[in-house]
């Protein structure tokens, strides 16, 4: 679902970040890197902790519906945790689960017999959604911009108040479905438009996610952008946490240093990640080449 930035325009590798919280391994059908792969580079990079995240789909024509099982995807991820930890990369059992209300129910399930470290709930184009390919030119027909956002804004409402989820990830990857049709730049002047969603994230507890996956599509900006991070932290939003949404070693934490950059200048002080039993604060780095910090228990 993403891809390495061009030939010549990829960036520096970034070194001393305290987390990528947000990564897919050959266990998603996207992606075919193994998980020892991102933890030599964690090691490389100075990065202490990770978590490995992939795709859980629930409709049947969805690419990762039942494209690994639960229990070969902890194995491999505990696996390379203990294998990894004495070289001081601490890795964290996670998932993807792509949410729609039409099975909300069996995402619940799953959740309620199968335990991870770590959930990200995330709204994609579902086979059946306006944003598919094939239908989105014709879906903004004369429509406005108010009523084209509108079913990925209901979906993303609906996750945070789900109460399933830890985080929800990559808010606004809407703007890559309707580019070029709509482009950011025109789903920036209604800011507006993104403020219900905003504010149930808030009230759900359920921390956003700054995604920098989106610096590698047309548009150029996180998922969402440094202003709705800012103005999540000016509506009250408290809980935040980062990811590179890395599907290739080239894309491992890349540009990630922004993300920590956007959620510093909006006033953030810490991430906000459930490790497990216990959700930490981990502190965001006032200089992104500054080295790791420790996470601390709230």
């Amino acid at each position: 679902m993403t891809r390495d930035f061009p030939s010549g325009t990829e960036p520096q590798p970034v070194h001393g970040l305290p987390l990528d919280a947000h990564l897919h391994t050959e266990q998603s059908p996207d992606s075919a890197v193994p998980i020892d792969v991102y933890a030599a580079l964690a090691v490389e990079r100075g990065i202490p902790e990770i978590a490995i995240t992939d795709h859980v789909d629930f409709d049947p024509r969805d690419p990762a519906y039942a494209y690994s099982r639960f229990d070969d995807r902890e194995r491999v991820v505990r696996g390379a945790a203990e294998r990894w930890a004495k070289q001081g990369v601490v890795i964290r059992f996670g998932a993807e689960l792509t949410f729609n209300r039409r099975w909300e129910a069996d995402v619940r399930d799953h959740l309620k017999h199968h335990h991870y470290d770590y959930v990200i709930g995330s709204v994609h184009d579902w086979p059946e959604s306006p944003y598919w390919p094939s239908r989105v030119r014709d879906w903004i027909k004369g429509r406005s911009l108010d009523e084209v956002v509108a079913p990925y804004y209901a979906e993303i409402i609906a996750a945070a108040r789900s109460g399933l989820f830890d985080t929800i990830g990559h808010l606004d990857v809407v703007k890559r479905y309707l580019h070029p049709l709509i482009t950011a730049a025109d789903l920036a002047e209604r800011p507006d438009l993104q403020e219900p969603a905003l504010r149930a994230i808030i009230e759900s507890g359920v921390a956003l996610e700054v995604n920098s996956s989106g610096l590698r599509y047309p548009g150029a900006e996180t998922y969402p952008s440094a202003a709705v991070v800012a103005r999540f932290r000016e509506l009250g939003g408290e809980r935040v946490v980062v990811g590179s949404d890395a599907h290739s070693r080239g894309s491992f934490a890349a540009r990630l240093d922004e993300s920590y950059r956007h959620l510093a200048a909006a006033g953030f002080e810490a991430l906000s990640f459930r490790r497990g039993a216990e959700r930490v604060r981990i502190q965001v780095p006032r200089d992104t080449s500054n080295s790791t910090v420790d996470g601390l228990r709230t």
